[in-house]
């Protein structure tokens, strides 16, 4: 049985669509409620290494914290972007799933059967 970890806002329809389709598959769960218990800087560290991407690519741009704070500004750090996520959870971009030692993005939901 596949051990995965979900990173879930269950208010968000693609997160509950994600993990209805990992509850599909033959995995063993962990939900983690990311703005119920926000992630720290080495957990969101290690997601970047996973994922292979940057902070940015990891944020919810659309969303108004991301304008309020001024974060579309292209000379901040990675160091700045990953504090900002830190300090706003709700910027995270979700669901993320690991399994396997790797990470997917859930949107599509699909995208996470590549790492199972």
């Amino acid at each position: 049985m596949t051990q995965v970890t979900i990173i879930h806002n269950p208010r968000c329809s693609k997160s509950r669509q994600t993990l209805a389709l990992l509850q599909e598959q033959d995995c063993q769960i962990q939900v983690v409620e990311y703005l119920k218990s926000p992630l720290v800087r080495s957990e969101i560290e290690g997601l970047l290494a996973k994922l292979n991407i940057s902070a940015r690519e990891l944020m919810r741009t659309k969303e108004t914290e991301y304008k309020e704070q001024g974060l579309a500004d292209i000379n901040l750090t990675e160091a700045q972007l990953i504090q900002a996520i830190i300090q706003t959870p709700k910027l995270l971009e979700r669901p993320i799933v690991l399994a396997n030692d790797k990470a997917a993005i859930g949107r599509p939901p699909e995208n996470v059967l590549s790492i199972l």
